[in-house]
């Protein structure tokens, strides 16, 4: 018997575990409790995508009439191919057969429908991905045939990442989400049912607790609570996680607790605690519950024991990923872009820096929620502790640091601590594109294992971005996304159109300003999404003054998206598509001669930006002006180093040659006799496994108790190829 069951309803992710649950179970270990875990989505999937169950599917899908259209014919004609195929596909997506790839590429292994008809010529998207890759792409897309015949003729509410999303979006009443409960299991019920009533013969748990991250995770959450409910009329269960903290805290639906006994809000380890209290009578109390909405005396009730405080980040212990079945998750790719990979390519270990956003600003975002508002950084040595612990759990050494933005001066203490303990490790992150990013703190980053990071540049607009509050201007971003591309870096940013006051001239001027960052090379990808009104943001906090008009509607369960009208009266929904498009061919490096006029069906004007203006941004960077208190760090070997004399004009000339290995190069780099010696003594001082860093004022001052003219030398040429063989300036 467990004390806890938690779950995460489908669907989330095909190739990682979404963390919530692994998360509370690292809790639950440090107040000893036991618990088991269950992602429902890749057991759902697995159970879904066999040979026997696909039989199935074309046999019901046949006897019912259901194929109409000729897409689902020819998957039918062809049903025979995808039973043989389906089984070794998915082994090779699990990474259980590599040896597939060949076979996949070679055109004639995989059966092809409306997908996979489509493709073009892939040698040019995979060139730099290779052949695994492109098996990867194209069996992606094999399965996504076979999905859009499960949508047709089995169930429309099907889909990868998510299950009946348009039920949870916007859903500020719970008529809809009910009526639909009302009626016979799905396909997808009925698999998600039979693999939940094993888990609970299983674990037998005192409280089963639903993670529900997303709209598409909301139907198959409360389909699972009605199942044991039926099943299991004793059960206590609760439901937490980012859509109720989003979008449930003006719940006033008492039938929404016909299914759920208990829903919690922001974080929640004490708020389960004190539930696991209330359930087995340590405290019988309601009133001491934390967060919670209950229904007492037939009505909604939020019940906050405020005096009962939250646990630190430091006290919530490491993330356990035990009880999930890692080597089954699949790896995706779903278009041909290096970037877009990471999210569904690969295992990775999901943590976090910190709790909160440490900037907390941005007008679009629900800085109002505690989950943003409240910021609450870890140690970078607990960190990498944790990441040292997971990988010995997991057996994987990739990490996805999912901060709403990871914080650039614990970034680099992290980075300083991977290499002072010479782990390696593969990570990423998101973050703010600010000046904090120069081009040796990304140095750092790289040498530490960071691959690629992900930041909003928005609506690419000086006034817009003023008007966000995101901190940042375009120049800015421009100059830290090439330090960030120049060591190494991956660079994915997420832009926005629509915003409240835009024009459609600033919308053509962000589109000239991102096709200068792609046609530049700082920007590797990117995607652009329409701005959408939330509840507890400071425009929905506060529309008027962004000139928008709510939509507002009675609310009895989610309020988070809020439909409005811009007094602009612009149809911003008109630049979907060419934003797109322009987009997908600058992230593939072509089309950038192309007139920006030319990308859109409807009258444009032409841009405003000077053709030359990311370019002339990259030229002005500062490269001179230092901190005093910036610390110097040396990552490479200790040089070697001898005296060298040579004899010019009957003269001899004495120069100290420092020689530097690295793991690509060997530099020999000369210099004065005495000022080589102070260099490879400071060197030594400096390099990263010493115990304390010295700064760039306290080497100014070591400098000239002996010599003169500090700057000169520091930026000397021979300096200069020291630097870029791993001397940072951090």
């Amino acid at each position: 018997m467990k004390d806890f069951l938690l779950i995460t309803p489908p669907f989330t992710q095909l190739n990682t575990p979404y963390p919530a649950t692994a998360y509370l179970k690292g809790f639950l270990n440090q107040i000893n409790k036991s618990s088991l875990q269950v992602d429902l989505g890749i057991e759902v999937i697995l159970a879904l995508f066999n040979a026997k169950q696909l039989r199935f599917i074309f046999e019901t899908a046949s006897a019912e009439g259901r194929i109409k259209s000729n897409n689902s014919k020819r998957i039918v004609a062809l049903q025979d191919d995808y039973i043989q195929t389906i089984e070794p596909v998915i082994g090779f997506l699990q990474g259980k057969n590599p040896t597939l790839a060949r076979l996949i590429c070679s055109g004639d292994f995989l059966p092809e429908a409306s997908r996979l008809q489509a493709v073009n010529d892939l040698d040019w998207a995979f060139g730099e991905m290779g052949m695994q890759d492109q098996a990867k792409h194209l069996a992606t897309l094999y399965l996504e045939d076979i999905s859009d015949f499960i949508v047709e003729c089995v169930d429309e509410n099907f889909g990868f990442s998510r299950y009946a999303e348009r039920l949870g979006r916007s859903a500020n009443s719970f008529d809809e989400i009910y009526s639909a409960l009302q009626r016979p299991l799905s396909l997808i019920d009925e698999l998600t049912v039979q693999i939940l009533h094993e888990k609970m013969s299983v674990a037998n748990p005192s409280l089963v607790c639903f993670s529900v991250p997303f709209p598409g995770n909301l139907f198959s959450a409360f389909r699972c609570a009605q199942y044991l409910k039926k099943h299991f009329p004793n059960q206590k269960i609760a439901m937490g996680g980012g859509f109720p903290n989003t979008e449930l805290r003006s719940l006033t639906d008492v039938r929404v607790f016909d299914f759920f006994d208990f829903i919690t809000l922001d974080d929640g380890e004490a708020p389960i605690e004190q539930l696991f209290r209330y359930i087995s009578e340590e405290n019988s109390d309601y009133k001491a519950l934390k967060r919670t909405f209950i229904k007492l005396d037939n009505q909604v009730e939020f019940i906050n024991n405020a005096a009962l405080k939250d646990y630190k980040q430091s006290e919530v212990g490491t993330p356990d990923f035990t009880d999930l079945p890692l080597k089954d998750y699949i790896s995706v790719i779903e278009i041909a872009n290096p970037m877009h990979s990471l999210w569904s390519d690969g295992r990775w270990n999901k943590l976090t820096m910190a709790h909160g956003c440490y900037w907390g600003k941005c007008s679009f975002c629900d800085v109002s929620l505690d989950y943003i508002k409240i910021y609450e950084p870890i140690t970078a040595r607990l960190i990498v502790d944790r990441m040292q612990e997971m990988m010995e759990k997991t057996g994987e050494s990739g990490f996805h640091f999912v901060d709403e933005a990871a914080p650039p001066a614990l970034m680099r203490s992290i980075a300083l601590e991977l290499i002072k303990r010479r782990m390696t490790v593969t990570w990423w992150a998101n973050i703010r594109f600010e000046k904090s990013f120069t081009k040796d703190l990304c140095r750092l980053l790289k040498s530490s294992g960071c691959i690629a990071v992900s930041g909003g540049l928005e609506v690419a607009s000086d006034r817009l971005l003023k008007l966000i509050e995101k901190g940042v201007t375009v120049a800015q971003v421009a100059q830290v996304t090439d330090n960030l591309t120049q060591a190494g870096i991956m660079v994915h940013a997420y832009l926005m159109y629509g915003y409240p006051t835009q024009t459609i001239q600033e919308t053509i001027d962000s589109l000239e300003m991102v096709r200068q960052l792609f046609e530049n090379g700082v920007l590797k990808s990117g995607f652009w999404h329409q701005f959408a009104l939330t509840a507890h943001s400071p425009i929905g906090l506060n529309p008027d003054a962004y000139g928008i008009i709510p939509e507002l509607k009675p609310i009895s369960f989610a309020n988070n998206d809020v439909a409005f009208k811009d007094k602009t009266n612009i149809n911003h929904d008109q630049f979907s598509y060419g934003l797109k498009k322009s987009l997908y061919n600058y992230m593939h490096d072509i089309g950038f001669e192309i007139p920006l006029h030319q990308w859109f069906e409807f009258k444009t004007p032409p841009p405003t930006i000077a053709k030359n203006y990311i370019a002339n941004c990259l030229d002005a960077q500062d490269l001179w002006t230092i901190k005093p208190n910036a610390k110097i760090v040396w990552l490479g070997n200790l040089p070697q180093h001898q005296l060298i004399t040579k004899t010019k004009k009957k003269k001899s000339i004495q120069s100290l040659e420092v020689s530097v290995h690295t793991k690509t190069c060997h530099r020999k780099i000369h210099f004065k006799p005495e000022e080589g010696q102070w260099l490879v003594n400071l060197l030594s001082k400096v390099a990263i496994n010493e115990p304390t860093a010295s700064t760039f004022q306290q080497i100014k001052a070591d400098f000239e108790t002996s010599f003169e003219h500090f700057e000169l030398f520091w930026h000397s040429k021979p300096m200069q190829e020291i630097r870029e063989l791993g001397l940072l300036v951090l």
